[in-house]
C-alpha cells in the first residue's frame, strides 16, 4: 500500500492560509485543515502542537510579507507611520488573520523583525531607553486593535454590509430628538465605522506619536 503523504510545514501554512480566506479564525480548526489535505489532524500535530500555534505561524508569514517590502526611511516617526501602513496593507490582503493576530501574538520571525523595527525607530527618537518599552507596548496596541477592527469590517459580505448601514441610517437619522438631543444635531454628519479609515488610522496613529514626541527630553 502507498503511504499517506507527509505534508511540509509550508505546505501545511499555505493550505492553513486558504481555507483562512475563506472561512476566519474562529470556525478554523485543525480538523478542517486535515481534511483539506487529505490527512488526519495527528499528521499535522507533529508541526505545529494545536491551533493557536498553527494561526499565530500564519498570523507570523503575514508579517514576513510586510517586512519585506519595507525599508527604514526618514526620521523616528516617519518609520512607524510607513510601518504601520505596510502591516496594515498586509493584513488587508489577508483579514481573517488579523483577528488572529491581535489575540494571539506571534513569536515568530516576522514578529520579531516588527519588534526590531519599532524598538529601533523608538530609540532613535531621543526618549530614555526606561520609557521606550512602554511607548512600544502602547503603539503594538493601537496597531493591533485598529488593524483588527478594520479586517472585521472588511470580511463582512456586501449584502450583509449593507442591511448593517441600513440599519445604521436608520438608527441614525430617526434619532428622537427630545431622547437623543446630541444625535439628532449631528446625524447627516456622523460616519460609520467603516467610512474614512485609511484617514481614521493615520491620524490616531499620529495622535499617538505626537503624545510619544511630547515626552522626549
Amino acid at each position: 500500500m502507498t503511504g499517506r503523504r507527509r505534508w511540509s510545514t509550508e505546505e501545511i501554512l499555505d493550505a492553513a492560509a486558504e481555507l483562512l480566506r475563506t472561512g476566519d479564525a474562529e470556525s478554523f480548526s485543525v480538523r478542517k485543515l486535515a481534511a483539506s489535505l487529505g490527512t488526519d489532524s495527528s499528521s499535522l500535530y507533529r508541526h505545529f502542537r494545536n491551533k493557536t500555534e498553527l494561526l499565530r505561524a500564519v498570523a507570523d508569514r503575514i508579517l514576513l510579507v510586510a517586512m519585506d517590502g519595507y525599508r527604514p526611511v526618514g526620521d523616528w516617526r516617519q518609520r512607524v507611520t510607513a510601518l504601520a501602513l505596510h502591516l496594515r496593507e498586509a493584513f488587508g490582503e489577508q483579514p481573517q488573520l488579523a483577528a488572529a493576530w491581535g489575540r494571539y501574538g506571534s513569536g515568530g520571525t516576522g514578529s520579531r523583525m516588527v519588534m526590531e523595527e519599532l524598538l529601533q525607530a523608538l530609540s532613535a527618537s531621543g526618549l530614555p531607553d526606561e520609557e521606550i518599552p512602554v511607548r512600544y507596548h502602547r503603539i503594538v496596541l493601537l496597531l493591533a486593535a485598529l488593524i483588527a477592527a478594520e479586517a472585521g469590517i472588511s470580511t463582512i459580505a456586501p449584502k450583509e454590509y449593507e442591511q448593517g448601514m441600513e440599519q445604521f441610517r436608520v438608527a441614525v437619522l430617526g434619532a428622537d430628538p427630545e431622547r437623543f438631543p446630541a444625535l439628532a444635531r449631528f446625524a447627516r454628519d456622523v460616519r460609520p465605522l467603516g467610512a474614512d479609515r485609511r484617514a481614521a488610522f493615520e491620524e490616531m496613529l499620529a495622535a499617538q506619536l505626537a503624545h510619544i514626541e511630547a515626552q522626549i527630553p
